[in-house]
């Protein structure tokens, strides 16, 4: 059993839990469990990223300390896991004695390495990203992107990480390691980042200016810069752990992959003599009518109501399929209630419904064994090997909306094999033969719809676990021998019947 490491970004407690948020805990989490049923031994770390300038201000203007007020946001990004069916091993939080030990350790070593040295800042300032700007940050047209916010200029003295120095080596194992962040046309973005220097990173801010932040260990008067203290979360969490570091996938947005996680965090562990993770995958953002969701604009969406009024495991449905890894995706209510009541609704739950009616009606609520195999089960069956030949791969290279698209196609192809067999007119007939194929028809659906719900575990687990229990399927061998056409619920006892998606109310 192999093990595997995988992490997300801790997020800023600067504000509440957005549908970004939940967005990346759920794409990590069907990666965590996909890896979980396919054998390997895995280890889940998310976490919240607590300190700096604009959490000291927040709680200024709410007038309470800092730690009070990241302990306050931390527990909503805390609540909003369970309510996802999030399964993470480990917490991470940067106010941690636990990870504040490893940060000062981290910095004392590069410093007596004569990797850090004290140096005058001079430039410009961006409080909303907590990062210092170069004039090569502007836009073509003189202004400061919007993601900077207000940008001032500043002279201050502080503590520099020699960044520079690493920049070569960072190239040259980008070149070498062309499958490190995922997709690949954003490692080649990196690249083209890299075609220019990169200044040295400035990794300290002087207390007199931001006081809520971990000491540096060789000068108190200052505080780590929230980035470098942040990027070795990811590390801290498991220092005490033999065997988990390094990571084998982090998963993040792709507004801070360049140049946080995919310049200064690789530097940062090769400077501190730590293996880099075997990967980055870097989402895309979900937009509202083409424009990224955001506070600013005021179209951000709860994500926990839409979980509450339908279902947590339809709203994970939404996100995986929806969005193509890597890509931004459109957010709307009329788009979610679309695949609510086409793919899930309309296919799975009438599915389900259809085959427990059919087994209490014809079969006594006991499933017959197949007793002929036709061209429909034929079929049905090819499509079904086709299916589970991809579906895996898929999972694998993280295209979860093409695993979730060709796995749908299998739900339907069900539902056109029992159009096809029409079990409702078997049953009228006397003959031997129709006998036999109504028996087979029921043994059918039934397999089938227990293949189609096994595989949907990752994403969707309360909702394959309530179809197997109306199935009356107590689950077997490993997750891929459950994968194979197979004959486990002969002679099972079905359920009268189960709603998985009711009809939403007419507004």
């Amino acid at each position: 059993m192999s093990s595997f490491y995988i992490t997300t970004a801790i997020d800023y407690v600067n504000g509440s839990p957005h549908l970004g948020h939940a967005y990346e805990k759920v794409l990590t989490d069907v990666i965590a469990r996909f890896r979980r049923l396919m054998g390997d031994q895995v280890f889940f770390l998310t976490g919240t990223d607590e300190h700096g300038q604009k959490v000291q201000q927040s709680a200024r203007k709410k007038g309470i300390p800092p730690q009070q007020f990241a302990d306050e946001v931390t527990a909503e990004f805390k609540a909003m896991l369970p309510r996802l069916a999030i399964t993470n091993d480990d917490f991470i939080r940067t106010t941690e004695e636990r990870h504040k030990k490893v940060v000062r350790a981290i910095l004392q070593q590069l410093f007596d390495r004569g990797e850090i040295y004290l140096g005058e800042y001079k430039g410009f300032y961006s409080t909303r990203q907590e990062q210092f700007l170069q004039e090569k940050d502007r836009n073509p047209d003189g202004t400061w992107p919007e993601i900077f916010g207000e940008v001032t200029a500043i002279v201050e003295h502080n503590y520099f990480f020699r960044l520079s120095a690493y920049q070569a080596w960072l190239v040259d194992f980008l070149k070498a390691n062309e499958s490190f962040i995922f997709p690949k046309y954003r490692q080649k973005q990196v690249l083209e980042f890299l075609k220019e220097p990169i200044s040295d990173l400035c990794i300290s801010r002087p207390r007199e200016r931001l006081e809520w932040g971990i000491p540096l260990p060789f000068d108190e008067k200052y505080v780590t810069y929230v980035w470098f203290d942040a990027l070795l979360n990811y590390y801290s969490a498991v220092a005490d752990k033999p065997g988990l570091w390094p990571a084998s996938w982090h998963v993040i947005g792709k507004d801070i992959l360049v140049p946080p996680h995919a310049v200064y965090w690789p530097i940062i562990l090769r400077a501190a003599g730590l293996p880099l993770p075997g990967g980055i995958v870097a989402h895309g953002w979900w937009t509202s009518s083409g424009a990224k969701m955001s506070k600013s604009t005021g179209n951000v969406l709860n994500p926990l109501e839409l979980a509450d009024e339908f279902g947590v495991d339809s709203f994970r449905y939404f996100l995986m399929r929806e969005m193509n890894v890597g890509q931004d995706s459109d957010f709307s209510r009329e788009q979610f209630l679309v695949r609510y009541n086409g793919d899930l609704a309309n296919d799975l739950g009438n599915l389900v419904n259809r085959t427990l009616n059919m087994a209490n009606r014809f079969g006594g609520g006991v499933l017959p064994a197949a007793e002929v195999s036709e061209e429909p089960e034929a079929e049905l069956k090819a499509l079904w090997e086709r299916t589970h030949a991809e579906f895996i791969p898929l999972c694998e290279g993280f295209q979860f909306h093409s695993a979730l698209e060709r796995l749908f196609a299998f739900v339907k192809a069900i539902n056109a094999y029992i159009e096809k067999r029409a079990p409702w007119k078997l049953g009228k007939s006397a003959e031997a033969a129709d006998q036999a194929r109504l028996r087979t028809a029921l043994a059918t659906m039934a397999e089938a719809l227990r293949l189609a719900s096994t595989a949907l575990q990752p994403v969707m687990p309360g909702t394959c676990e309530k179809i197997h229990g109306v199935l009356g399927l107590t689950p077997r061998g490993s997750w891929r021998e459950q994968l194979a056409w197979g004959r486990g619920l002969d002679g099972s006892r079905v359920a009268a019947s189960l709603v998985l998606f009711p009809r939403p109310p007419k507004l």
